[in-house]
């Protein structure tokens, strides 16, 4: 894939990526997710999020939505999930751009950000009061940990102007960030893996 890939080929690649290298079906067997709800649908983005082609396809993706929402400052979200996201989003960016990374440890180590001021359990980047904090995340099912990233940040003063994240498991997730007043940006959702 070259570096002019549009970002609906990039979706329509990205079904078939994650669809073959993420998805797991199990109807008789269900699993029990993170959320501590059951489910015969199961997505491990990690495969995904280290390809090499998924990477690209998610850095032309998360660009496309970055430029739809306007000015952010800083990309980042909970470990672990969000890690290789952020790195995606920080490498893809536009010679110049003045984008940030964070990560956001789901226990605090204690250390904090000695060198960037940040309080303990967020990493990376410097996070300033009034920064525009866009979370990155992998699987959404009913938003709770990407929202307790959202109000560490907002603990700290930043803005969240929204959560990009590759798939949205349509179980109430985009309800609970509609609720907080945050935008939720999927880049597919389980339809898109299941109709197919």
């Amino acid at each position: 894939m070259g570096e002019t890939t549009s970002p609906e080929n990039a979706r329509l690649t990205l079904a078939e990526r994650v669809r073959s290298l993420a998805y797991l079906y199990q109807p008789d067997d269900p699993f029990t997710l993170a959320s501590g709800r059951v489910s015969p649908h199961f997505f491990d983005m990690k495969p995904v999020m280290c390809d090499p082609e998924c990477a690209h396809l998610l850095g032309v993706l998360i660009h496309d939505k970055l430029n739809e929402i306007g000015l952010v400052d800083a990309v980042g979200g909970l470990e672990l999930g969000a890690v290789p996201l952020t790195g995606i989003a920080i490498a893809k960016a536009p010679v110049g751009s003045e984008l940030r990374g964070f990560i956001i440890r789901k226990e605090p180590k204690g250390r904090g950000g000695r060198k960037t001021g940040n309080p303990p359990g967020v990493e990376g980047s410097t996070l300033l009061s009034g920064d525009r904090c866009l979370i990155l995340e992998d699987v959404t099912t009913t938003g709770g940990s990407a929202l307790q990233a959202c109000k560490r940040l907002v603990d700290i003063g930043c803005e969240i102007v929204g959560c990009i994240t590759i798939l949205d498991r349509e179980e109430g997730g985009a309800d609970a960030f509609s609720e907080a007043g945050i935008p939720l940006y999927p880049l597919l959702t389980l339809s898109d893996i299941t109709d197919a």
